[in-house]
C-alpha cells in the first residue's frame, strides 16, 4: 500500500488533487480553533475541562471535530448540510416537484443542490442562534460564559461569523468534490471525526485503568472496524439478464450484470436520526427547572445512555428509520419498470410486478438483517461505558466508526481506480 501511494504522488493531475485536498483539510482544521469574535479564548479552555463529560451535544460536536464547544468560527461544522440534504430527500416523497427534479438528471439534480444551499444557510442561521443562546444561559457549558461581553449586537456578530462559517465549509467541501479527490463533505466529516481520537485515547490512558484499559479499547476498536469493513463490503447481488435487441442492423443487449444491494443500503443516517430525535427532550429539559419531576424523569430515563427505556427507544427508532430510509432510497417498482423498458429481467422472475414484488421480498430480507447489525453497532458506546467503564462519548462508538470506514473505503476506491487507468495497477496488488 506504501508503494501505491507513492505511486499517486508520482502522478502529476492526482498528486495536485491530492495536495489540494490537504490543504483544504488543513484550513479547515485551522477554522476549527479559531474562536469567533467576542468569545474569550481562556473563559472556553476553563468551561472545557470544568465539563469534560458534558453529552447533550456529543454528536454535534463529534462532527465539527470539536469546533462546537469551542464556539469557532466554524463551530457549526458539516452539521447544517448534512441536515438539509436529509430534509431534502425526505421531502422527495412529499413534494412531487422533487421528484420530478430528481429524475430530470442533472438540471435537476444541480436544482435540488441549489435548495440544499439555501436551506443549510436557514438552519446554519437557526442552529447559531440556539448554540449563542444557550452558551449565554449556560446551557451549553453549565456554570460558564464563554462570552464576556452582554451585548446584543456582540451575539448578533457572533451569530453571522458561524452562518458564514457554515457556507464556507460547504463552499469548501464541493471545492473538495470537484478539484480533489473524494466527496468533499464527507472527507470533513471523516477528518472531524479523526481529529477527537488523540485527545479521546489519551484521556483514557491517563484515566483509571490506565495501560490495561487503552490496550483493550484499541484492540476492541480493531476488531469493530474489521468487522464492520466487512459488513459494509457485503452485497445481496441479484442477477439480471438482458435480452438482445435489434436496433437496425445492430443487436443490443445479451449481456449479463447484477443489481447489488449491501446490507446496509442506509449507512449512518438511521443512527442520526434516532440519535437526535432523543436528544430533544435532553435540550427541552436544560431550559426547565432542575428541580420538576419530568425534568429528572427525562434525566434518568432518557439522558442516561444506559436506561432501559433509552436503549429500548434508541434500537427501535434505529431499526424504523433503517427501513424507512432504505424505502425512499431504493424503490423497487421504478428499477422493475426501468428493467422491463431495457429489456432486462431477472431469471426465473416474470418482468413486471413479479420483478418489483421480489425486489421487495430480497430488500427486506437484507434490510432486516441490516437494521440489527446498525443497532449493534450504534450500541458499542453503552457497551463500552458500562463494560470498560469508559466514556460514553468516545469517538470510536457507532456512529464515528460507519462514518469513518464508509469515507475511508470511498476515498480509497477513487484513488485506486484513478491510479488504475494510469498504470494499470492500483493501491492493492
Amino acid at each position: 500500500m506504501l508503494s501505491g501511494f507513492a505511486r499517486a504522488f508520482r502522478t502529476p493531475d492526482l498528486r495536485s488533487k491530492l495536495l489540494f485536498t490537504i490543504g483544504i483539510i488543513v484550513l479547515y482544521r485551522i477554522g476549527s480553533h479559531v474562536p469567533a469574535p467576542g468569545v474569550s479564548y481562556t473563559n472556553i479552555q476553563q468551561c472545557l475541562a470544568a465539563n469534560e463529560d458534558n453529552s447533550l451535544l456529543g454528536i454535534v460536536n463529534l462532527f465539527s471535530g470539536g469546533a462546537l464547544l469551542q464556539l469557532s468560527i466554524f463551530a457549526l461544522g458539516i452539521m447544517p448540510y448534512i441536515t438539509a440534504s436529509i430534509i431534502i430527500q425526505l421531502l422527495r416523497v412529499v413534494i412531487p416537484r422533487f421528484e420530478a427534479l430528481h429524475k430530470e438528471g442533472q438540471t435537476g439534480t444541480a436544482k435540488l443542490t441549489q435548495y440544499t444551499r439555501y436551506l443549510t444557510i436557514g438552519l446554519g442561521l437557526l442552529q447559531a442562534t440556539t448554540f449563542v443562546t444557550m452558551a449565554r444561559t449556560g446551557a451549553l457549558l453549565p456554570g460558564c460564559n464563554p462570552i464576556p461581553d452582554e451585548s446584543i449586537m456582540t451575539s448578533v456578530f457572533i451569530i453571522l461569523t458561524m452562518t458564514a462559517g457554515t457556507g464556507l465549509i460547504m463552499w469548501l467541501g464541493e471545492q473538495i468534490t470537484e478539484r480533489g479527490v473524494g466527496n468533499g463533505m464527507s472527507l470533513l466529516i471523516f477528518i472531524s471525526i479523526a481529529a477527537s481520537f488523540p485527545g479521546a485515547l489519551w484521556s483514557i490512558a491517563k484515566g483509571s485503568g490506565g495501560l490495561a484499559k487503552f490496550i483493550t479499547v484499541v484492540l476492541v476498536a480493531f476488531i469493530v472496524i474489521a468487522l464492520v469493513v466487512f459488513v459494509e463490503q457485503s452485497q445481496r447481488r441479484i442477477p439480471v439478464q438482458y435480452a438482445k435487441r435489434m436496433v437496425g442492423r445492430k443487436v443490443y443487449g445479451g449481456s449479463s450484470t447484477y443489481i447489488p444491494i449491501k446490507v446496509n443500503m442506509a449507512g449512518v443516517i438511521p443512527v442520526i436520526f434516532a440519535s437526535s430525535i432523543l436528544s430533544v427532550p435532553m435540550l427541552i429539559a436544560q431550559f426547565a427547572n432542575y428541580e420538576a419531576d419530568w425534568v429528572k424523569w427525562v434525566q434518568n430515563n432518557i439522558a442516561d445512555p444506559t436506561a432501559p427505556l433509552h436503549l429500548v427507544l434508541y434500537v427501535t427508532m434505529i431499526i424504523f428509520f433503517c427501513f424507512f430510509y432504505t424505502a425512499i432510497t431504493f424503490n423497487p417498482d421504478e428499477v422493475a419498470d426501468n428493467m422491463k423498458k431495457y429489456g432486462g429481467f431477472i431469471p426465473g422472475i416474470r418482468a413486471g410486478r413479479p420483478t418489483a414484488d421480489y425486489l421487495n421480498y430480497v430488500i427486506t430480507r437484507v434490510t432486516s438483517a441490516g437494521s440489527v447489525y446498525l443497532a449493534l453497532v450504534a450500541l458499542i458506546p453503552t457497551v463500552a461505558f458500562i463494560a470498560l467503564g469508559v466514556n460514553s462519548n468516545i469517538p470510536f462508538g457507532g456512529t464515528s466508526i460507519l462514518i469513518i470506514v464508509g469515507v475511508g473505503l470511498d476515498t480509497v476506491k477513487q484513488i485506486d481506480s484513478q491510479l488504475q487507468q494510469r498504470h494499470y495497477e492500483g493501491l492493492l496488488k
